[in-house]
């Protein structure tokens, strides 16, 4: 469908052409009918705008059960590393059946495992107003799974890139601030555990914050963090 675009919206300029597409298709021999549309909306999550939904509806006049395929490039970056795509399915509600009362035109035989928490941002364009998100799921082989999972894999080159000193430093302060607190609070806790039983000091600890794991943790952070910046910095001035 031909379309004229900005960098926040885009328009149909000849909504006609949907129609005389289908009469186009059947003369090449190709009688196949439009099941929906698709579109991106690049870092600004999965909903419609009112230009999508006239759109929808237009597609809708076609066949009653066109959808909109809404999918977010950016934010399917940092989902490509567990294999995830940021795609979301609409398809719009009547607005006589709402008036009416009357339940949205969809039916499912089961939610488990199904349920989504819609985004804020798409509750306030009129998700479950205007128009209401499907369950959809797509299919990937081995091959493609490899090739999700390491398209924005780091690389070995990544742990000799050297990060902000001032960030660097303020990162530092606050991972040290953080062991200085867990220390006092362990050694607090080794007086508390003396002269009790196994027992007791695991009843004594239900739901407490375990301040040896956290230092394990802290230190760990600090001295990878550590490590890379000074290889890298090291590197760096050898070499260039």
């Amino acid at each position: 469908m031909p379309q004229s675009g900005t960098g926040v919206s885009v328009e149909a300029v000849d909504p006609v052409f949907q129609t005389k597409m289908l009469e186009m298709l059947k003369q090449t021999g190709r009688p196949e009918m439009v099941v929906g549309w698709y579109h991106s909306h690049p870092g600004f999550g999965c909903w419609m705008s009112g230009v999508d939904i006239n759109t929808q509806q237009s597609f809708e006049a076609l066949n009653q059960r066109a959808v909109a395929v809404v999918i977010d490039p950016v934010q399917s970056v940092y989902d490509l590393v567990k294999g995830k795509v940021v795609i979301d399915c609409f398809r719009l509600i009547n607005p006589q059946l709402m008036m009416l009362g009357k339940v949205a035109p969809r039916q499912t035989t089961s939610n488990v495992g199904h349920l989504k928490k819609p985004s804020i941002q798409a509750l306030i364009h009129g998700l479950n107003r205007h128009y209401y998100s499907m369950v959809i799921d797509y299919r990937k082989n081995k091959l493609e799974e490899q090739m999700l999972t390491n398209l924005y894999k780091k690389t070995w080159a990544a742990g000799l890139t050297t990060s902000n000193f001032d960030t660097h430093a303020n990162v530092n302060h606050a991972i040290i601030t953080s062991m200085a607190k867990h220390s006092k609070n362990y050694t607090l806790r080794i007086r508390e555990e003396d002269g009790k039983t196994a027992e007791e000091i695991l009843v004594a600890n239900v739901g407490k914050i375990d301040p040896k794991r956290h230092l394990e943790y802290n230190v760990d952070e600090i001295m990878a963090a550590n490590i890379l910046q000074v290889l890298g910095t090291m590197l760096t001035t050898i070499v260039f």
